[in-house]
């Protein structure tokens, strides 16, 4: 007979019971994202989505994964877990739109080393209220307790969104040409990018993030920092079916240097007048000492989606996406030569450096 101790699951640090209670805390949270093609029921081992009872004849379907990146770090930091879930739906949902595709539903992923129940809850609720306003279904998820593979208190989150577009509707970029205009639409902040060079920022400076924010004095720093990625998807379907938007691109990681050029057909060019920094960039550049071209390229700078519109359409487009509470602007135009982007910071409070370029012509 062995006289070793019978050992469990929950032995090894992990909670069959937890996960079974998360499922139960959450389903109301999926439930209240249902939509035409979706019953947003969990618990199967897959989620079922009908495109012909949300509307679509002919859909194509068009996939979109991304994280929040270090952005996590300073939820777990401020024990703010409330509005990362946003985040996660937000750059993925955006992806899907600058394609022209309408999100349809929403799966995540949440890792953890011991699944902590409230903390999780308020993560996946903040998921369903990204659903909830980019219109799509949580239709399902995954969670798991890996004991050992994070740091206590730790978590990662992984996001995955199907959206539809007609056939021949989508978005390509092929209709792009010279003259055409491009339209800026105001960020909510640094949205999901840059956040390790921002908190290397908050250690070198030893800021607090308790403490009033030194660019939004009515919030705490943290808080500032963490308002999550603003989602465009409502604003901007009705411009994108009424055939007004030749091409989008979604503002991440790069800026308008990398970004713009994924959506321009060879021989189109962008020219980028950078609006003024709003005043969390000028912060940063200040307090970072970071020069003008590596700010374009590591943050969105204030704009988190750019539209490429004829020129005739400029204003309507506009005052349409007023309407709908965003904030635009013309920042620039297509002009003939090698597919790029060129960048000035002549709206006054970028630095000295004024011009930056990036080509993507093979």
């Amino acid at each position: 007979m062995s006289n070793h101790k019978p050992l469990t699951y929950a032995d090894a640090g992990v909670s069959i019971a937890a996960g079974n209670a998360l499922v139960r805390m959450i389903a109301p949270l999926a439930r209240a994202t249902a939509r035409p093609g979706a019953d947003a029921e969990l618990g199967g081992f897959g989620g079922f989505f009908d495109p012909r009872a949300a509307g679509y004849k002919d859909p194509l379907l068009v996939a979109a994964n991304d994280g929040v990146g270090t952005k996590l770090k300073l939820a777990i930091d401020t024990g703010r877990h409330d509005t990362v879930g946003v985040d996660l739906v937000a750059m993925c949902v955006n992806d899907l739109i600058v394609q022209g595709a309408e999100p349809l539903f929403f799966l995540d992923y949440f890792a953890s080393g011991k699944l902590e129940l409230e903390t999780a809850t308020a993560v996946v609720a903040g998921i369903a209220e990204g659903c909830r306003m980019a219109g799509c279904a949580l239709i399902g998820g995954e969670t798991a307790e890996m004991p050992g593979m994070y740091a206590p208190g730790d978590y990662d989150l992984a996001g995955f969104s199907v959206g539809a577009v007609e056939r021949g509707q989508q978005l390509t970029g092929d209709s792009v040409a010279p003259g055409d205009v491009l339209v800026g639409i105001a960020s909510s902040g640094a949205h999901s990018n840059g956040f390790s060079l921002i908190r290397r920022i908050i250690e070198l400076r030893l800021h607090d993030l308790a403490a009033p924010a030194p660019f939004a004095p009515a919030m705490s720093l943290g808080e500032a920092l963490l308002v999550p990625t603003r989602i465009y998807v409502r604003s901007l379907l009705p411009l994108v079916r009424a055939g007004t938007v030749k091409a989008m691109a979604h503002i991440t990681g790069g800026g308008f240097l990398e970004n713009i050029p994924r959506v321009l057909p060879k021989g189109a060019r962008a020219i980028v007048d950078a609006p003024a920094l709003p005043p969390l960039f000028d912060w940063l550049r200040s307090e970072g000492d970071i020069a003008p071209g590596e700010l374009a390229r590591t943050f969105n700078c204030g704009t988190g989606m750019v539209m490429v519109v004829a020129p005739g359409d400029a204003q309507a487009a506009i005052a349409a996406l007023a309407a709908a509470g965003e904030s635009a602007a013309v920042i620039g135009r297509i002009e003939a030569g090698a597919k790029g982007c060129d960048v000035t910071g002549a709206a006054g409070n970028w630095g000295s450096a004024r011009a930056w370029t990036a080509s993507h012509d093979a």
